[in-house]
């Protein structure tokens, strides 16, 4: 990677909010960050003082970095965000804060509803609400939709349709929150015109009407030396200026984010350094995670573009394969994957008997009429040995001219089926870049499934490990006797008097028990 003058770079930042991306070698993103005032806070990493360089942390990251890059926002409730979407996006070695799937809360408008209401929510779905946001300041926002709620009179209940059997229930009407339309106290009509209303004021309308009115009745309790009034709507004053505070949704692997990462050039360069002649537009890549003999699993992620098609994730737990074993592990997740391809499309083979398999699939895929895309490259998480498998199963089921080709992680060395020597990228380049982004992508899918698994094994119950057990019986056990001991302590008769278990089943469960 060639040397870049960090400090001269660094002089010419500007004084403005931003996030900022710290470069290790070999270009990859080791650390993002956001600063109120770029220059200053990157003065921390290239003029540190003594005090900076006493935390262990911060003086490893400094001796790793080798470049940054850094984008320009408008405030810093974009910075947050920004930041956020940075650190999900490139999953730096050094961030350790943003690093989960954590997000900032969005507001969702049921506009929909006959008596539409307010929530909060951190997922975004396609059903027909009104979303704002999101939001970086959740106490702000929560105070704010409270004041509003208030101010407009509106539902918090979470009834879709409420009616008078909710009302019985509720106590917003009775200290003035809300105007009850779910008993006729107001109609419909005049609830939804007070709702617009709300959304309006958050959606930038009237917004300066309202502060001037929480203002000016600030100022008539102060002056009445109702000083806790006046302070409550200072601070009810201060949430909405911050919840409305205008700031960009920066959406992730998209023109918002800076140009440290190329996937169209990215892809261009993959397809010369590999001798293709177009882009592969479409490329898989398999990873194998195991912790322990009993869970072992492999992931197949799916690059369009250059970018991650999460739709077309896959995982597997492997079935077939005894013990620890990486190569016998590959072999059966390849022929799973892509006997399934072969398969679903069988029905269509038949039209192009002059052609391959692959390349029957490629034309079929081509024409939108494959149920599954077939890939244009298919990348192996490993060397010699993991791609030698792969391509002895692709050669069993016809597919032995698919592109295919192995990445080792200790050298980044590119592996082929026909070649001796392995292919050598520099670090810098941009197809091994893409290329490592998608092996790291799959890794990252197998670890969370292998955790996954672990999580929930760790939350079966003992019971599980009976072979007659079902999730049917186990709860009926639970909810009567409680706890295992507790049924440990009961005779076959009295477990087979419960509901849809027989006194053979009962006998064998009960034995097993005593036995373990």
């Amino acid at each position: 990677m060639q040397q870049v003058n960090l400090k001269e770079k660094w002089r010419k930042t500007p004084h403005r909010p931003g996030v900022y991306l710290m470069k290790g070698e070999g270009g990859g993103i080791i650390y993002v960050g956001k600063a109120k005032d770029l220059h200053r806070r990157l003065a921390n990493y290239f003029s540190p003082s003594r005090q900076t360089l006493e935390n262990g942390k911060t003086r490893a990251l400094i001796a790793a970095i080798r470049d940054f890059d850094y984008l320009e926002v408008r405030n810093d409730s974009e910075s947050l965000i920004l930041e956020q979407k940075l650190i999900k996006e490139y999953r730096p070695h050094y961030n350790v804060q943003l690093r989960d799937d954590k997000r900032y809360l969005l507001l969702r408008a049921s506009r929909g509803d006959e008596l539409p209401r307010f929530s909060t929510v951190r997922l975004r779905k396609d059903d027909g609400a009104r979303y704002l946001g999101p939001f970086v300041h959740s106490t702000a926002l929560k105070e704010t939709l409270e004041w509003l709620n208030h101010r407009f009179r509106l539902r918090t209940c979470t009834a879709r349709c409420p009616g008078p059997e909710n009302y019985r229930h509720c106590h917003d009407d009775v200290i003035r929150h809300c105007s009850a339309p779910c008993i006729g106290r107001i109609s419909p009509e005049e609830y939804r015109s007070n709702f617009e209303a709300a959304l309006a004021l958050l959606e930038g309308g009237a917004r300066k009407e309202h502060l001037d009115a929480l203002t000016q009745e600030m100022m008539e309790a102060s002056d009445a030396l109702d000083f806790e009034r006046a302070a409550k709507l200072r601070d009810i004053r201060e949430n909405i200026i911050k919840t409305l505070e205008p700031a960009r949704r920066f959406a992730r692997r998209s023109p918002d984010l800076p140009g440290t990462v190329n996937p169209d050039r990215d892809l261009q360069e993959l397809a010369d350094a590999l001798g293709m002649a177009t882009p592969p537009a479409v490329m898989e890549c398999f990873d194998i995670s195991n912790l322990s003999d009993n869970h072992i699993v492999a992931s197949m992620v799916r690059f369009t573009n250059g970018r991650a098609d999460n739709k077309a994730y896959r995982r597997y737990r492997i079935k077939g394969v005894d013990g620890q074993n990486d190569f016998a592990s590959m072999l059966e997740v390849v022929r799973r994957r892509y006997t399934r391809i072969v398969n679903e499309s069988s029905s269509l083979l038949g039209e192009y008997p002059e052609l391959g398999v692959y390349a029957r699939l490629k034309q079929l895929s081509a024409e939108g009429r494959a149920p599954i895309t077939v890939p244009d490259l298919v990348v192996v998480d490993g060397g010699k040995g993991q791609l030698g498998v792969a391509m002895q199963v692709l050669a069993e089921i016809g597919l032995a001219d698919m592109p295919v080709i192995g990445l080792a992680k200790r050298d980044e060395e590119i592996y082929f089926p026909d070649r001796d020597e392995p292919l050598v990228l520099s670090h810098d380049s941009g197809a091994l870049r893409l290329l490592q982004r998608l092996r790291d992508e799959a890794h990252r899918f197998a670890n969370n499934y292998n955790e996954l698994l672990v999580r929930k094994r760790v939350r079966e119950s003992k019971l599980d490990a009976f072979p007659g057990m079902t999730p049917k019986r186990k709860e009926l056990l639970l909810l009567h006797f409680h706890t295992v001991p507790g049924i440990r302590a009961r005779s076959a008769e009295e477990i087979a008097a419960l509901p849809g278990i027989s006194l053979a089943w009962a006998g064998r469960f009960t034995a097993w028990l005593a036995e373990h």
